[in-house]
């Protein structure tokens, strides 16, 4: 009888150490994960990162992001793939075309061109965060003669992939002067968007200039003598891909 006892100890012991359940629950009686919160206002608070113990965390004015970082752990804080960081991105030496110009009398009034490109390579599709700040003067001739006519310029920068023709991160200003406004300086275009990668694969994206003189009541062969400088001020670029 002693021997039998034991064993039934034993088995009944093992029962109780191994519950065939998925997952554990709150609120939840038939958890379906390994932690499964249950009720329409469930929510989940961590100490680690409210306001009094994370740098990251701003206070009540706002709410932030959730990332994770390559170990599983939850963070506020999401590094840049690239950052200028305060140094002047675009200039003499990498810039390619600082000048756009566009002839008095030009057929439809707008030229553009590549300014500036970057790489990136992914594992799977995925999204760029872009955002920039480009610098730009404008003049009615590559001689730097000053805008006199009355007549606005718009200045539109964005960004292609791949040279597609998709623009991302449209951002425009306009530009005028006259004889009795003598209207000169450096002028800034600053925009964020997230660029759409398709697929795996290296990909180059590309920032663009355009300028505008607007034709005469629509009439082609009409476009106002136009000269676009780029890259003049502090030009900055950060992006992160997600």
């Amino acid at each position: 009888m002693k021997n039998n006892y034991l064993t039934l100890c034993f088995l009944s012991f093992s029962i109780f150490a191994f519950p065939q359940v998925s997952g554990v629950g709150i609120n939840e009686t038939a958890p379906e994960q390994a932690l499964h919160l249950g009720s329409a206002n469930s929510t989940i608070r961590v100490d680690g990162l409210n306001e009094t113990n994370n740098s990251y965390n701003l206070g009540p004015s706002n709410t932030y992001p959730l990332y994770v970082d390559n170990n599983g752990s939850l963070t506020l804080y999401n590094t840049s793939s690239f950052n200028s960081n305060g140094t002047d991105l675009i200039d003499n030496g990498n810039i390619i075309n600082s000048t756009i110009t566009i002839p008095d009398g030009d057929s439809d009034g707008i030229e553009s061109a590549e300014i500036y490109s970057f790489v990136v390579t992914v594992q799977r599709p995925s999204l760029v965060l872009v955002k920039y700040n480009v610098s730009f003067e404008v003049f009615e001739d590559k001689l730097e003669n000053k805008l006199t006519d009355n007549l606005a310029r718009r200045v539109n920068t964005y960004f292609k992939l791949n040279s597609s023709t998709r623009k991302y991160s449209h951002v425009s200003k306009c530009y005028t002067g006259s004889d009795k406004n003598d209207i000169a300086g450096i002028l800034y275009n600053m925009s964020s968007s997230y660029i759409v990668i398709p697929a795996a694969g290296t990909y180059t994206i590309s920032l663009f200039a355009e300028v505008s003189s607007g034709l005469t009541r629509n009439f082609a062969n009409t476009g106002k003598a136009t000269c676009l400088i780029v890259g003049r001020g502090q030009d900055s670029l950060m992006y992160k891909v997600n």
